[in-house]
């Protein structure tokens, strides 16, 4: 299919059936566009609604975002998982304001040097808030281009991802950059689904080589299976006499990376004397809970709560170190918050 009529189909089909009103899309500028797009890397569009209402809610400008505190950022993105990409949000916001003004750029080249900018976000800037030309490659996208041309095997092979940026940038139009786009977007998400595509109603088929040879379902590649390790870790809750919890800031790179959480131990056995070592705390009425599963990317994590109490109120740095309560605004990882919720409601 030629680029003419291959754009004209898609935005002919987007003008009738497109997504028109979803929030990103009102006020729709730069900085709008930028949070939405982190936001719905590897989420999807029903979860990234209120989380970006509130959002904005907070921080309506560039400027705001820059100048909270991280935990406050963290906090807000409590229950979206990925936490590097609210870190990368926060440094971006500070580098924008810092070094252009609190103007986004305008080339892929100056958006990508950004943290947490990649090559489809930052077209995805480009072309939804100025018009600009400028090519995506999201999983929505790569879906439907893998099925119209038959590209095969895992768009996560360098081979396949090269042949499939080829075949977007093909088919990438000088005008209505924007609706493109979009139209893009919502055609794998709302059509050329993952599991039941939609075929008879969308704008494509007639020329989709995968569903001509109805092969639809076998593109793009799976990602070759592995199975994932488990790993055990017990999080100690301190109990003090105000009914307070410890908390402990992680480092800034890694799993929960800048988030505050539960101290971390590997033993039960030598907990008591690792915490006395490491925290200064004397634990009493030490007593294991129900253990539960929190599945990352990469690996299972196999969580047991610890209880204790202490009798002595520690001095802590705040900076690294507090006592927590329900009216305090923390990033917490979501097990941790989990199981603080927990603590409360009991109270």
């Amino acid at each position: 299919m030629q680029k003419a009529a291959f754009t004209r189909r898609v935005l002919t089909w987007y003008d009738k059936y497109g997504r028109h009103d979803l929030p990103w899309q009102k006020k729709m500028s730069p900085y709008r566009v930028w949070v939405s797009e982190i936001m719905l890397q590897q989420t999807q569009v029903a979860t990234v609604i209120p989380y970006f209402q509130r959002f904005m809610e907070t921080y309506p400008t560039v400027q705001a975002l820059a100048s909270a505190p991280i935990d406050d950022v963290l906090h807000l993105w409590t229950g979206l998982g990925y936490y590097a990409r609210a870190r990368n949000l926060h440094k971006t916001a500070i580098i924008v304001c810092d070094s252009h003004a609190a103007i986004f750029p305008k080339t892929v080249e100056a958006l990508e040097a950004l943290p947490g900018i990649g090559r489809s976000t930052a077209g995805a800037i480009l072309s939804l808030s100025h018009d600009i030309p400028a090519t995506i490659l999201d999983g929505n996208v790569k879906r439907v281009l893998a099925r119209f041309e038959a590209v095969g095997g895992w768009p996560g092979n360098t081979k396949v991802h090269d042949a499939l940026w080829d075949v977007a940038n093909q088919y990438s139009p000088k005008k209505r950059c924007r609706d493109y786009t979009q139209a893009m977007m919502d055609l794998g998400a709302t059509v050329c689904t993952r599991s039941r595509p939609l075929c008879d109603e969308c704008p494509l088929s007639s020329h989709c080589k995968a569903h001509l040879n109805d092969t639809a379902t076998q593109y793009p590649g799976k990602k070759p299976k592995k199975t994932l390790p488990v790993k055990q870790t017990l999080l100690l809750l301190i109990h003090n006499k105000q009914g307070d919890i410890f908390l402990e800031k992680r480092p800034a790179s890694g799993i929960w990376g800048g988030l505050w959480s539960l101290p971390e131990f590997s033993d039960l056995q030598t907990l008591a004397e690792h915490c006395k070592q490491r925290l200064g705390f004397d634990l009493k009425s030490i007593q294991p809970a129900e253990s539960f599963r929190h599945t990352f990317s990469h690996y299972h994590l196999e969580i047991t709560p610890v209880h204790a109490k202490v009798t002595k109120q520690k001095t802590v740095s705040k900076s690294e170190h507090l006592w927590y309560n329900v009216s305090q605004t923390l990033g917490l990882a979501a097990p941790v918050k989990k199981l603080l919720n927990e603590v409360f409601d009991d109270a």
